[in-house]
């Protein structure tokens, strides 16, 4: 069976998915996805290399997230009222032209700390601007909605890999500027494959005022008890099992075994999330969010991992196991949510998802270092593996999410 969409449609149906729509987004995104992935690498090193610290990075890679919390509910209203491909190209060449700058001033010398700031939390801006179309391009392009979330999800995971490789390489060579330059360029390319689509655009109902699409978008949110429901467990799951076990796990890794390995073991949770796509692609349950609730449990294990001090061949087993998992819950869950709510309202909608998540696990980071060093390292990271067994039960239990029917064709 395949799952496809209730919404109304906005492009013209029967095609396969590799249409000429669906490879210019694919073309979009990948693109953007390979720069994201080198981002943190070059402007890492840039700002090291400047003198400003491990504390200059934090400012810079936070600056950005800041923007992305800050405005992404913003960016929501907007890609309803102004059509998501609008939004998302211009997004796009808001980026070209700050990170353009920034190759700029790395290669003519040293930028200022808040010179970077400042760019990043722009930039962070034009990406709060971007993501909430991302939900709704996807059945716009897409007939079977499910297999091009796998698909994307499965290159996501490649540029998860690829990016950060190639961006060692390429800073280590030739410095941080020749990557900024890089990344801005994948922005250029991805406006242009959004330009290109061909596609009807529809629009949010003329005359409401912003704060009423607003409201009504938190309205929308708040009704669906599903989505509600998914939303309030992962303040707990987003907090414990994803954001303090990332830089803890880090940590623990390093120390254990060395810088090495913890690249490799990065590198198979990118490679499993391209077996956990894959599996996305093929498995159509009838009770997605049910099934995904076994996403949540396998990705427990990435904590789980580190506290366990394993060598090599257990790290890398583990998370790419950890990997295939949160692959495969990221997959159901964009199909579902883009499935389940009307394309008129799925930009705001998704953007109270995305916002929820992020500040979530932006808060998990942060309080990573304080509470480990009232708990301890390993203690922690079991508690974080246990709680995100207890998360993924909780799917199960909650009988809004536990019941919820996938969409079947007409």
């Amino acid at each position: 069976m395949s799952c496809t969409t209730d919404l109304p449609t906005v492009v013209v149906p029967a095609r396969t998915l590799w249409s000429p729509n669906f490879r210019l987004y694919f073309g979009a995104r990948t693109t953007s996805l390979l720069g994201d992935a080198m981002l943190p690498v070059a402007l890492s090193v840039g700002v090291l290399q400047a003198g400003y610290g491990a504390s200059g990075v934090g400012y810079a890679l936070g600056s950005w997230l800041a923007a992305v919390a800050l405005c992404m509910l913003v960016g929501g209203v907007l890609a309803d009222r102004f059509t998501a491909r609008r939004m998302m190209v211009l997004a796009d060449l808001a980026r070209f032209v700050l990170h353009a700058g920034m190759a700029v001033l790395f290669a003519l010398g040293t930028p200022s700390l808040v010179t970077i700031v400042v760019l990043q939390f722009l930039s962070g801006v034009a990406s709060a601007m971007f993501q909430p179309g991302v939900a709704s391009m996807v059945p716009q392009v897409a007939d079977d909605v499910q297999r091009a979330n796998g698909v994307l999800r499965i290159a996501e995971s490649m540029a998860g890999v690829l990016g950060p490789a190639a961006a060692g390489v390429l800073v280590s060579v030739a410095g941080p500027s020749v990557v900024f330059a890089i990344y801005s360029a994948t922005y250029a390319i991805s406006a242009l494959c959004l330009l290109a689509l061909r596609l009807e655009t529809t629009r949010a109902a003329a005359g409401a005022s912003f704060l009423t699409q607003l409201t009504e978008g938190w309205h929308e949110f708040r009704s669906r008890t599903w989505l509600f429901s998914v939303i309030t467990i992962f303040l707990l799951y987003g907090f414990f099992v994803v954001g303090v076990s990332l830089p803890i796990g880090a940590e623990l890794i390093v120390t254990n075994l060395d810088s090495a390995a913890l690249g490799i073991g990065l590198a198979a949770f990118g490679a499993g999330g391209a077996v956990g796509g894959t599996l996305a692609i093929r498995i159509r349950p009838a009770r997605p969010l049910a099934a995904g609730s076994i996403g949540w449990a396998l990705f427990a294990i990435y904590p789980l991992v580190p506290a366990l001090s394993p060598n090599l061949v257990v790290l890398v087993i583990g998370w790419a196991i950890a990997g295939s998992g949160i692959a495969f819950w990221a997959v159901i869950w964009s199909t579902t949510v883009q499935t389940q709510v009307p394309a008129e309202l799925l930009n705001r909608v998704y953007a109270y998802d995305v916002a929820g998540s992020l500040v979530t696990m932006a808060l998990g980071r942060s309080v990573a270092g304080p509470l480990a060093s009232v708990t301890g390292e390993r203690p922690l990271m079991i508690f974080a593996s246990g709680l995100g067994l207890v998360c993924a039960s909780l799917l199960l239990i909650v009988p809004a999410t536990r019941r919820l029917q996938a969409v079947r064709p007409s």
